[in-house]
C-alpha cells in the first residue's frame, strides 16, 4: 500500500525493503510520542471523529476513529 501510494502521489519508486527500512527507523519514535505524558490542563481541546467502513470478518461495519488535540 505505502509503495503504490507513494508512486501515485510522488510518481516515485521505492522498494519494499527500504520502506521496511524507514518503518522500522520511524516506529520507535512513534511509540515514544504515543507514550509521552500529558499535561494536567490543556487551556483548549478540539475533538473530533472521522467514520469509516472498514471490513471486518468478512463485513462491512462502520468505525470511527477519534482525534483530540489540546493546546497549552
Amino acid at each position: 500500500d505505502i509503495e503504490s501510494h507513494m508512486r501515485e502521489l510522488y510518481d516515485i519508486e521505492i522498494s519494499d525493503s527500504t520502506i521496511s527500512r524507514i518503518t522500522d527507523k520511524i516506529l520507535p519514535i512513534v511509540k515514544e510520542w504515543q507514550e509521552r505524558p500529558l499535561e494536567e490542563i490543556y487551556a483548549v481541546v478540539f475533538m473530533d471523529a472521522i467514520h469509516y467502513h472498514v471490513r471486518n470478518e468478512g463485513r462491512i461495519v462502520k468505525r470511527a476513529v477519534y482525534i483530540a488535540i489540546g493546546i497549552d
